[in-house]
Formats: structure tokens, C-alpha cells, sequence
């Protein structure tokens, strides 16, 4: 009989080791309906939650799991579960109760045995296991088989080369097709966490296993589905009809109500866009995963914040999907900051000259908000806005002049900074300006500020009657300045004097920066430029400045796109702690597998130009043979002959051939192409490595063969993280048709 709910929390108390024992032993003498037992059970199982130890039990609890009462085994099961692992003498007396439940004529205690055992990852229990889940995997009853699933990636993760031996792995790809969906979703799920091991097999699906798959999605769970869709990322369409015919079946889960299930679909999707070549039917699709997107919007502000930072990603590489709906990213007044933030840049993204004055009133509205850092993002939202539509740049200008009339001292320096970026962008169209800025000098006290009003002055010296008392004001406290300001400043006074050779204050004031910087500063930038500054003024002030005053590139808003191959690989992790981090999981997650895209003949041609590159990287081997003489011991010479450098190497941990998962059925290409699984060898264009063709045993003929080299990437990226190497990339002359292709 179930408890009612919330009657157990009584049990949450800390207790004695003792108490619980003489508690169990006057169990033993008078407890023919086992409540008793059952309640001290409770007490230890609350006791093991709230984080005290229970292991000196051991004994006392193991004696009571021949109860036949099934919630008491549970409660002892969870026990062995928490203390299995540290009692590998003692669990040994466990293992016939073990092998006794899996044969229980009960099917939850049979799966509940299976489990236990998979969840104690020792030697002597996983030695029982195997026979045990090979019976259980082909069990009759469906809780049990969806049991072994999960059982046999617990199995491959304590030990890969017993589970590779037995056969666990090809038993798994016979549980795909089985008739319950569970048992479906569950063997997906184990086989996903076996191919993201980096040591393990590589997990790959060919079309009719994936349309299986499919038709499995109606009557799974909702975390099945997770799974299940997931995993068709791993199919690589050889042609665009394949790609275009699964895209038109996955499509329907974007009706779904679970958030996970449409981020996941949306994943899907995203992904076999790159094969197709139907642009009604990309178009098509682009839509139908607009209005999902927006009611993820309407979820809590955690929700939400998933829901943005996907978004961010998506539009980036698809604008098409959310082109019309920039009014759904406006800000609501009770929405967090974290919130607000990723809204602000979503809206910028989805600014074009149609509603960009829509976009710059909102903008407006946020920037006499109260909270500083949104302001101050609001401000600079502006005049990116200015940067990207030319059309709006005048009514952006007029925006930021009305801003900096308001005199608050973060808006004004914010509005100087963006208004730096603006004369880059648009050279000779709104330098009337700059005495408005010169008007608020005094209320710039940041470095940032500083330095971008320092090179409006430079920049602009030979147009400003001023500039030279104005510099010379701004120079007084050069030494005390951070090194941003002062690199701006010493820029600036070069500048100042090219433009006003004949000025005594500008003769002045570079003599007196360039002697400072040179004697009296330890900063290497600043020296270095300095002497640079130095010598080019004293050999031809005219080359000097025709390299300062030299014709700057504008600004674009390209730097502000990720770039496509990096992109493309980001989207592949739709839904993930990937997309709210907007790395790959690999930088950031030890032993972590990356993904990217797989070149196949439907790939399309922009996509292939900035195909990544994905090796799995191979880890030590076990033992590392060093060339040379070394120590011999007298009396243990026998044993170290093996050290010699001519002695046989020892095994690596990678699966010694592929194994096929496809079934005996298929076509050679399909055999060649689409296998379900390939074994951790490096074939040319399979798993992603460089197409050289070279083993990776070559590197161990050297003669001396260096044990760190294969170190490099041993912890798979966790503490690096640099852009990934890209191949051929080249970016079309159309932006908008390289975002939508």
C-alpha cells in the first residue's frame, strides 16, 4: 500500500547507525507485513538523500532483499546503487539475489535487478551482468527490454571492449526495429551515448532504418522523441529527394507542446535543409518554424531565454524564418535583464529599412529606462542600427543628438562611442556633429569613451578650429590615463600635428607625448609605437602621414555574423547547453564529441565551401613505448624484455574493425555509405578527418617516438577555445542569398 503524499518527509531526520540497526535486527523477529523494515528503510534511504553515511549497513540492509514485498526491494536496490561501488569485497553475497530477481517471474523486478547491476560498475558484478542482459535484451516483456537498453550504454561505459565482444552493441541495433516504440527510443538513446564517446563506435543511419524511426515518433514518449529525432542528425542524405521526403515527416512535430520536442525538430530540419534543393519547399519550411518559435515566447523567462538564444542562432543562418516578426522580440516591462538583453539583439538582427523605424522608436523607449546596462545597450543598438540600414542613418543621428541633449553621463558616452562607428561607416556626411561632442568633453570618464572621442578629434583636427587646445587639455593627465586612452592619444597628437605642422601647440604637445612615451612609460605597445611615431616624423613627416592619415576601410555589419561553417556546426546543437553558450560542446565539456556537417553528393554547394573538419580524437594508448636503453633490474630481467623497442605494441582501446549495423539486406553503396555504425578507423570523408589518406599508426615508426604527442587532444578542446580551422571558405557576393542557401 503507497503511502499518501507528503507523509514522508518525516522520515528526512538524521538518525544513528545503531538505532537504524537494532531497528532492522527487531524487524527480523516480528514484522510478518514488513512495515516495520519498511519504515526503517525509509529512514536510511532519507538519510542517504540528505547526505549522511550509511555504508556501515551494508550487512543489515542486504539481509532484507529476499523480502518479496517489492517497494522494500527498491528501497534496498537504491542502497546497493549508493554503496555498491565503495563495498567491492562484500557485494559479492549480493550477487546471487541478483541472478535470482533477474529471473523473477515478475517483469518489474526482473528489469529492477538488470538495472541495479548495471549501475555498480565493478568487475564482479559486471562479470554476472552479461549473460544476464543478453537473456533480458530479448525478454518478452517490453518494460524489460526498454530496461536493457539503457543497461547496455551503462555496460559500455564501465567497460567497451566486453560489451563490443559480447555483441551488446549489434543486439542493440536489432532492438531499432522492434515492435514498442519504447524499446525503439530507449535502444536510440543508448546507442547516441555510446557513439558521443570519443572511444566509442560511430553512430550512423541509413534511410530505411531512419524512416523507421520516424513511424516509431507517434507512439513514443516525449523524451523518446527527443531521442529519436536526435539521433537523425546522424543520417546523411546521398540525394536532395531523401532530405526533402524526411523533412516533410519530421515537419508535423513542430505542433508539438513540448518546448524540447520543436527546438529538436527545428534541429532536424535545420540540418536537412543543407541537403535540399527545393527553394518552395525551404521557403515553406522556414515559415512553419516561425509561429513554434513565437510561442516558445509566450513560456517562463527561463523558457524564453532558451527560446532567444536559438533564435539568435537561427536567424543568423535563416533571417527568412522570423523576418516578419521583429514586434514579438519588443520588450514587456516585467521581463529580466537576461531577458531584455537577448531580445535587444535579436531585434537589431531582424532590423531591415522596412521597420527600421519601428525598431528605432522601441529603441528610443529603452534607452530612458532605468536599468544602466540596458540603457546602455539600447544606446548602442542605435547607431548599429545607423551602421546596418543606410536608410535610417539620418533619423538614427537625430536620435543619438537628442540622447546626448539629456546630459546623462552613461548615455552621452555611449552615444560618443557608437558615434565613432558612424563616421567609419558613413566618411564626410555627418561631421556637422562634432561640436556637440566637443560640447560634452568633460563628461567623458570612461576609457572607451575617452579613446573614441580622442579619435574623432584626430581624425577630424584639421576641421576643428580648436583641436590643439582642446588636445592639450585632454593631454595633462596622459600618465595617468589606461593604455587604451593613451595609444588613442599619442594617435591623435601625430594626427593633430601632420594636419597643423606650423601650430607651435601642436609641435608642442607630440614632442612632449612621444618623449613620454618613450622615457617615462613601460608599456611595450605604447614604446614601441612611440619610437615608430618617432622615426617616421624625423625621416619624411610626409610618408609619416600619408601611413597615419591613410584611407580607412568603413565599417559593415559582416563582423557581426558568425561566421557560415561555424554556424552550421552551432546549429547542429539546437536545444543544448551548446546554444546558450553559442560554443560547441566540446570546448566547454570534458570528452565531449563535436559534430559538423557530412559532405555527401546532396550537400549544397555554399555549405560545402565552409565544410569543418571533425576528427575524433584518438587518445593515448594504454602503455607508451619509448626507444632506447633503460633501466634492467637483476632479479626481474625476464619480465622486461617486452620494453624493448622492438616488442609488439600494445593493443589500443579502438574497436580493431567497423562493425555494419545495416542488416544483411542492402546494396553495396549502401553498405559503403550508409552504415549504422563504423568502428573508430579513419576513413577519408566518414568521420570528418583530413582527407590525406594517412593511418594514424604512421606516426609510431619514428624511431623516437614522442609519448606526449598525441596530448594535444586528449581533453577534447575543454580548456581551449579558438574558432575551428576552416577549409575553402569563401563568402558569395550576396549576403542574403549565402544566408538562405
Amino acid at each position: 500500500m503507497a503511502t499518501q503524499p507528503g507523509q514522508d518527509a518525516k522520515f528526512f531526520q538524521r538518525g544513528k547507525i545503531e538505532e537504524f540497526r537494532a531497528e532492522l535486527q527487531a524487524a527480523e523477529a516480528k514484522d510478518k507485513k514488513f512495515q516495520k523494515r519498511r519504515t526503517v528503510l525509509k529512514k536510511i534511504v532519507a538519510n542517504i538523500t540528505m547526505g549522511n553515511d550509511m555504508s556501515p549497513l551494508f550487512h543489515d540492509v542486504v539481509q532484507c532483499i529476499g523480502t518479496p514485498l517489492l517497494e522494500i526491494k527498491k528501497m534496498v536496490y537504491l542502497y546497493l546503487v549508493s554503496y555498491g561501488r565503495s563495498k567491492p569485497e562484500q557485494i559479492q553475497i549480493v550477487i546471487p539475489s541478483f541472478l535470482q530477481d533477474c529471473n523473477d517471474r515478475n517483469p518489474l523486478i526482473r528489469a529492477l535487478a538488470i538495472r541495479t547491476m548495471a549501475y555498480i560498475p565493478i568487475p564482479v558484478v559486471t562479470e554476472a551482468l552479461g549473460e544476464q542482459l543478453r537473456h533480458c535484451i530479448k525478454d518478452r516483456d517490453p518494460y524489460v527490454r526498454k530496461t536493457a537498453a539503457i543497461c547496455v550504454a551503462k555496460l559500455y561505459t564501465a567497460d567497451p571492449r566486453k560489451a563490443e565482444r559480447a555483441g551488446f552493441v549489434e543486439m542493440l541495433r536489432d532492438m531499432m526495429l522492434d515492435a514498442n516504440a519504447t524499446v525503439v527510443a530507449n535502444a536510440v538513446a543508448a546507442l547516441s551515448e555510446i557513439g558521443d564517446r570519443q572511444d566509442g563506435v560511430i553512430f550512423r543511419l541509413n534511410l530505411p532504418i531512419a524512416n523507421k524511426l520516424i513511424a516509431a515518433l507517434g507512439e513514443s514518449s516525449e523524451w523518446g522523441q527527443i531521442y529519436i529525432l536526435d539521433s537523425l542528425l546522424r543520417y546523411v542524405p546521398e540525394q536532395h529527394a531523401d532530405a526533402e521526403m524526411m523533412a516533410e515527416r519530421v515537419i508535423v512535430q513542430l505542433q508539438h507542446a513540448n518546448s524540447a520536442v520543436v527546438l529538436t525538430t527545428i534541429k532536424v530540419l535545420l540540418y536537412l535543409m543543407n541537403y535540399m534543393e527545393n527553394r518552395k519547399l525551404i521557403d515553406h519550411i522556414c515559415k512553419k518554424m516561425g509561429p513554434p518559435l513565437v510561442t516558445l515566447l509566450s513560456s517562463g523567462p527561463e523558457v524564453q531565454y532558451v527560446a532567444l538564444r536559438n533564435i539568435l542562432l537561427i536567424i543568423q543562418r535563416r533571417s527568412a524564418v522570423l523576418k516578419n516578426d521583429v514586434k514579438v522580440f519588443f520588450c514587456k516591462y516585467n521581463d529580466p535583464i537576461y531577458v531584455k538583453l537577448a531580445k535587444l539583439e535579436i531585434m537589431y538582427r531582424l532590423a531591415r529599412e522596412e521597420n527600421a523605424r519601428e525598431v528605432l522608436a522601441e529603441l528610443e523607449e529603452y534607452a530612458s529606462e532605468v536599468d544602466v546596462d540596458f540603457v546602455r545597450k539600447a544606446v548602442r543598438s542605435i547607431g548599429r542600427l545607423a551602421i546596418k540600414v543606410e536608410a535610417a542613418a539620418d533619423i538614427c543621428i537625430q536620435s543619438l543628438l537628442t540622447l546626448i541633449e539629456t546630459k546623462v553621463t552613461y548615455v552621452v558616452q555611449e552615444a560618443v562611442i557608437v558615434t565613432k562607428d558612424i563616421f567609419r561607416r558613413y566618411p564626410g556626411r555627418y561631421e556637422g556633429i562634432i561640436p556637440t561632442l566637443c560640447e560634452n568633453l568633460d563628461a567623458l570618464e570612461e576609457p572607451e569613451a575617452k579613446a573614441a572621442m580622442v579619435w574623432i578629434l584626430g581624425q577630424f583636427s584639421d576641421r576643428i578650429d580648436n583641436a590643439d587646445e582642446l588636445m592639450d587639455d585632454l593631454v595633462y593627465k596622459f600618465l595617468d590615463e589606461t593604455v587604451e586612452v593613451q595609444l588613442a592619444l599619442m594617435t591623435a597628437v601625430v594626427k593633430l600635428f601632420i594636419y597643423k605642422s606650423s601650430s607651435e601647440t601642436a609641435k608642442a604637445l607630440v614632442h612632449k607625448v612621444l618623449k613620454w612615451t618613450t622615457e617615462e612609460i613601460d608599456n611595450p605597445d605604447l614604446r614601441d609605437r612611440g619610437f615608430m611615431y618617432w622615426r617616421m616624423l624625423a625621416m619624411n613627416p610626409t610618408i609619416a602621414g600619408e601611413i597615419v592619415l591613410a584611407e580607412k576601410p568603413p565599417i559593415t555589419t559582416d563582423s557581426d555574423r558568425m561566421d557560415r561553417g561555424a554556424l552550421d556546426q552551432l546549429l547542429l546543437h539546437t536545444g543544448t547547453l551548446g546554444s546558450i553558450y553559442h560554443k560547441n560542446p566540446e570546448t566547454f565539456i570534458r570528452n565531449a564529441a563535436g559534430r559538423a556537417l557530412v559532405d555527401s553528393p546532396a550537400l549544397n554547394a555554399n555549405s560545402r565551401a565552409v565544410l569543418v573538419p571533425l576528427a575524433r580524437p584518438q587518445l593515448p594508448s594504454s602503455a607508451v613505448v619509448v626507444a632506447g636503453p633503460g633501466p634492467i633490474e637483476p632479479h626481474n630481467r625476464d619480465q622486461l624484455t617486452d620494453a624493448s623497442p622492438d616488442a609488439p605494441k600494445p593493443e589500443p582501446n579502438a574497436p580493431s574493425q567497423s562493425i555494419n549495423l545495416l542488416g544483411d539486406g542492402n546494396s553495396a553503396k549502401a553498405e559503403g555509405h550508409n552504415s549504422a555504425f563504423d568502428g573508430l578507423r579513419d576513413e577519408d570523408g566518414e568521420a570528418g578527418v583530413d582527407g590525406d589518406g594517412d593511418d594514424d599508426d604512421d606516426t609510431d615508426t619514428s624511431p623516437v617516438a614522442d609519448p606526449y604527442a598525441n596530448l594535444d587532444g586528449a581533453f577534447g578542446g575543454y580548456m581551449a577555445d579558438r574558432p575551428q580551422p576552416m577549409v575553402g571558405h569563401q563568402r558569395g557576393n550576396n549576403d542574403l542569398d549565402d544566408l538562405l542557401t
